[in-house]
């Protein structure tokens, strides 16, 4: 899937692809202030709020360094029926923004299509999980204080301007349940200045940084920063643990007065490490996460006539002879060879339509595409799930 704002993000860093990803501190910029809007606005991000009913702490929101208490711009907007259901105060909402808050949207990609697409395009870019928070910040307001994440981000900024300063890490590669609270910020400034539309930044996991308008005036930024969560050592040794539950000796008590037993079972654990090595569980946690969440396809509405494939990570597709085999989302389909040309169509995570690809590929695309859609590898393109795609992934047979 080729997807223009990932393009974009390595022309302004300088990558070829996501390797650099964790390791440097970078930055650059995006030239395309219409590839800027199109991924969001001010505007967009305030109707996400009114549309649906947001709780605490996926939608905050901050004035002078402090969280606001929800109570100042919610409300419960009660059915004739009796129904309570909470949903923003846009009036109350409006007047914070124009004393001067921010406003922090976690997981936009949950509620907007295009926000969607483009965390499963870095996905399948990164081979790792991605999520996307938003950030409006209006006048002279600042944002969370100087703090550290446990996951790679890269940031861009779409509107306004925002005053950044980016330290150095206290501690190595520190994770968010580690040995250290690692609580005790860098004195090392790698780079402090400016934000402005266009700019993209890239900070690795442990970096402390602090973002804010104190004393910028009148005005708004907005930036969107895209979690990227690298797997690590103690995720396999994790995913050991699982695995050694497969066999009886791992199941039993620990027995105090037995020393024997201590080393049998040291023995099992290393045999089970050799076993399953690390790229084993790369390899597995792709092929192996469940399926995204998608709109059902229901005969009943009408015929399947688009779709694009959702899975988290790109297919596997293995040929094999008289056959090709597909392995994601938990799924594994073996189909006959023949299929190969549609299914690399239908599995590119380009959108398709079924009637332009039936003079491509021949007609049993359709009938491959409802076997995709019901094991959950591809989804019926709705227009809300197509307009994330929309001048940003061509269609699939541009």
């Amino acid at each position: 899937m080729e997807h223009q704002l990932i393009s974009a993000i390595e022309k302004a860093l300088g990558w070829n692809g996501a390797e650099e990803l964790g390791k440097n501190f970078a930055r650059g910029s995006v030239t395309d202030p219409a590839l800027l809007s199109r991924v969001l606005t001010p505007n967009r991000m305030l109707d996400i709020a009114m549309r649906r009913s947001l709780y605490r702490p996926q939608f905050r929101c901050l004035r002078k360094g402090e969280e606001v208490h929800p109570a100042v711009y919610y409300t419960d907007s009660v059915s004739p029926r009796g129904q309570s259901i909470s949903m923003v105060n846009m009036r109350s909402l409006g007047n914070l923004l124009r004393e001067g808050a921010t406003l922090i949207l976690d997981q936009a990609n949950v509620f907007d299509p295009t926000m969607e697409v483009t965390c499963r395009a870095l996905q399948w870019w990164s081979h790792e999980r991605v999520q996307v928070n938003a950030y409006l910040t209006t006048n002279d307001a600042a944002g969370f204080p100087l703090h550290w994440d446990d996951h790679d981000v890269v940031i861009i900024q779409l509107a306004g301007e925002k005053e950044w300063e980016v330290r150095g890490a206290s501690r190595k590669v520190p994770m968010y349940r580690d040995a250290d609270p690692n609580s005790t910020p860098s004195e090392e400034i790698i780079w402090a200045g400016v934000m402005k539309t266009g700019d993209v930044m890239h900070i690795p996991r442990g970096h402390w940084h602090q973002a804010t308008r104190t004393g910028s005036g009148s005005g708004k930024s907005l930036h969107v920063t895209f979690g990227i969560t690298k797997r690590t050592g103690a995720s396999w040794l994790a995913w050991l643990a699982d695995w050694s539950r497969q066999r009886e000796m791992f199941r039993h008590d620990l027995d105090r007065r037995n020393r024997a037993d201590d080393s049998t079972l040291a023995e099992a654990a290393a045999q089970l490490i050799g076993e399953r090595p690390p790229q084993d569980f790369l390899t597995a946690y792709e092929r192996e996460t469940t399926p995204a969440r998608h709109v059902p396809f229901l005969d009943i509405f009408g015929p399947l006539d688009s779709v694009v494939c959702t899975t988290h990570f790109p297919p596997q597709i293995e040929e094999n002879g008289a056959t090709v085999t597909v392995i994601a989302a938990g799924q594994k389909l073996t189909l006959v060879a023949k299929a190969l040309p549609a299914l690399r169509l239908l599995l590119s995570g380009r959108p398709v339509r079924l009637e332009q690809a039936a003079a491509t590929v021949g007609t049993g695309v359709t009938e491959l595409a409802e076997i995709l859609v019901e094991e959950e590898l591809c989804a019926l393109l709705t227009p809300e799930l197509s307009s994330g795609y929309t001048g940003l992934v061509t269609n699939a047979l541009s």
